[in-house]
């Protein structure tokens, strides 16, 4: 997957706390948060994909007692990404946080971290095709275990594709959590429950491209 851009660049506006970057990142670890308040003492799993350095998850799991019940995957294809987050782990000592270097547009990425408990789309819908979007939600359920939860982001920049991407949700067997779109800024960040029944992981096949 290399579409020419700078993802290792394109973390430092979480730099900024007033950057809207850094605003979604709050809103998306508040969301992380409390799905783990909800569910005290059970062992889960995350999947998340795209990475990125991990600051959505890793910031939130650092700061709890409770992070070791929590065995997470985060998958990132940039090298130095994947640098960045596995030293953010070490250095929170969440030894059941795994760092993998892939590309999460394939399915053959998501051997071993599926089902999920909480699946993280943090920076992805906003940049695939509208198609790959509705290919991306169609395959959830290979992703999801029962009564999973799926934390995505999606701009609103015009043509805004999140009425769509709410519909397609629903369609899949996701019942909508929540749905904050601030003011002032285009991001968005839906929270979606999986109601429906989870299907077997299809062992190959690419469900999107990042636009270059």
């Amino acid at each position: 997957m290399d579409d020419g851009k700078d993802w290792y660049d394109w973390h430092h506006p979480y730099t900024n706390p007033g950057s809207p970057l850094a605003r979604r990142l709050r809103l998306v670890q508040q969301h992380i948060a409390a799905w783990l308040d909800e569910r005290p003492d059970q062992p889960l799993s995350v999947l998340s994909m795209c990475a990125g350095q991990g600051h959505d998850l890793l910031g939130v799991l650092a700061s709890r007692p409770d992070a070791g019940r929590v065995h997470a995957t985060l998958i990132e294809y940039d090298s130095r990404n994947v640098a960045a987050a596995r030293a953010r782990a070490a250095a929170g000592h969440l030894e059941a946080v795994t760092v993998v270097q892939a590309d999460a547009g394939d399915l053959t990425a998501y051997r071993g971290a599926v089902p999920a408990d909480l699946v993280l789309m943090a920076g992805v819908l906003g940049n695939i095709s509208e198609a790959d979007v509705h290919t991306t939600v169609r395959a959830l359920p290979q992703l999801c275990a029962a009564r999973a939860t799926v934390i995505w982001t999606r701009t609103r920049r015009a043509p805004d594709l999140t009425p769509a991407v709410r519909t397609w949700m629903s369609a899949a067997g996701f019942t909508e959590q929540a749905f904050t779109a601030p003011d002032g800024v285009l991001f968005s960040v839906g929270v979606h429950r999986f109601t429906g029944t989870p299907q077997p992981l299809t062992t190959a096949g690419r469900i999107f491209q990042f636009l270059p």
